[in-house]
Parts: structure tokens; sequence; C-alpha cells
């Protein structure tokens, strides 16, 4: 998958959403005064201060170096460090690990829960959501479609995001030795605020569709995406983007 370039100060403004709707995973994760907790892919911290709010010792790890350094601005008081989720060095030394709207950035997944495992104490917990089948799927179309119509099929690419179904995914939990407690795979529509919503939603994070154009093609492209989107998703002055999101707890046996 190419690098993705992470604007965080348009990520805080714009998409505070994903922080926002990942917090209803805490309760999964429930952290206890005392714990060690890896916060993988942490983005600006927000979710590692609420876990540290629990009394947890928390370590907050992400890839991009931007999102890290706003993480350590806006909460000095936890440890956060940049570092590739698929190449966790850890050695037991977690109660749980924690993750939002991260795994399906990432192309090696047997390496990210290889690491995980690894980091984990023997009893240790995974609590994680991301995209799941299905995820933003009329988006992708749409860019395939738009792509189509301006005879640039051939350069974009709309298939980099790893959206597994429950199958799946336990398939690969239990050939990294977690024993899966709980998954669950819903939809959950997610408001996009401002007429520019959706644009700014693909700017941020439709990226990769876009490396082997130019600037004009892309501009070109992600505008007829969104004239495609907005009758069927654009509602009372908001943009509802069709998220389908996979939720599991699994635990390191």
């Amino acid at each position: 998958m190419p690098e993705i370039h992470w604007d965080s100060k348009l990520y805080n403004e714009q998409h505070r959403f994903v922080s926002d709707y990942g917090a209803d995973v805490l309760q999964w994760l429930d952290a206890k005064a005392g714990e060690n907790i890896l916060d993988v892919g942490c983005g600006t911290g927000d979710l590692a201060a609420k876990i540290q709010e629990a009394g947890a010792k928390v370590l907050g790890v992400d890839a991009s170096a931007d999102m890290i350094e706003l993480a350590k601005q806006n909460y000095p008081t936890i440890y956060f460090e940049q570092k590739d989720a698929a190449a966790l060095d850890y050695n037991r030394e977690f109660d749980a690990v924690f993750s939002n709207a991260t795994f399906h950035w990432i192309e090696n997944q047997r390496g990210l829960l290889r690491g995980i495992y690894k980091a984990l104490k023997h009893g240790g917990r995974l609590i994680a959501e991301f995209g799941g089948k299905g995820n933003v799927k009329s988006i992708t179309d749409a860019i395939d479609q738009a792509a189509k119509e301006l005879g640039l099929e051939h350069k974009v690419i709309s298939s980099f995001w790893f959206f597994p179904s429950i199958a799946h995914y336990a398939n690969l939990l239990e050939s990294s030795g977690f024993e899966t407690e709980q998954m669950w795979l819903f939809d959950r529509p997610t408001k996009l605020t401002g007429e520019d919503g959706m644009l700014k939603w693909i700017n941020q994070f439709a990226q990769h569709a876009f490396v082997n154009l130019n600037e004009e093609e892309t501009k070109s492209v992600s505008e007829l995406a969104v004239s495609i989107l907005k009758p069927a998703h654009f509602k009372n002055g908001d943009w509802i983007a069709d998220y389908k999101r996979l939720r599991i707890k699994a635990i390191k046996k």
C-alpha cells in the first residue's frame, strides 16, 4: 500500500467522528486501574487519554509522525511513539491492546496480529474496531464510475483498503493464536459535516486511489465522484457515508 500523508489539522477539525465513535469501543476494552494498555493507531491521542482516565497506563503508537506530534502536544502525560503497527517489537508487556479505525489500513495483517500477540501477556485481550466488508462501498463505487466516465479507470486504484468479513477475520485471529470472544459487523452511517464534507473525506482518506493521477485528473475524478454521490448521500446540509464496522474481542490463550 502506498504511504498515506495524514493532514493532522484536517483530521482533528473535520474528522473527529473517528475518535468520537471510537469511544463506544472502550466499553468492550473496559480498562482497569493499573493495567498496561497499548493503543495501536492512536492518531491524535483522544482515545488514549480516555483510557488513561480509567487509571490505566497507556502507550500510543502510530505510523504518522504528524499524528504523534499532535498527540504529544495534546496529552503530554501520555507516552507516544511513531511505529509501524505491522512491526511491533514488544514482549508480553501489555494487559490489553486497543485499536480504533486502524486495521483496515494495514496490508500485513499476519505481521500485525503476530506483533500484538507477542505484546500481550498471557490472557491479555485485543479489542479493535475497523472497516468491515462493504465499508464505504458507495464511495469507492462512485470513484470507479467517475474514473470510467473520464477515461481514467486504468489509473485509479480503489481496492487498497482491507475490509474483511467476520469469517475471514476470525480465521486470521485463530491462525495467529487468538481465541475470539466476540465479533460484530454492523452498519454505522456516518455524518460528514458541511457541503464539502464528502470532498474533504475523499481528500483525506482516499488518497491512495489517485497516486497514478496528476493534480488536475485527481480533482476531476474527486469532484465527479462527489456529484455522483450527492443525490443519495447529501441530506439536510450534511453528507452520510456508508460505514460498516467490524468490532472484535479476542484473547491470547
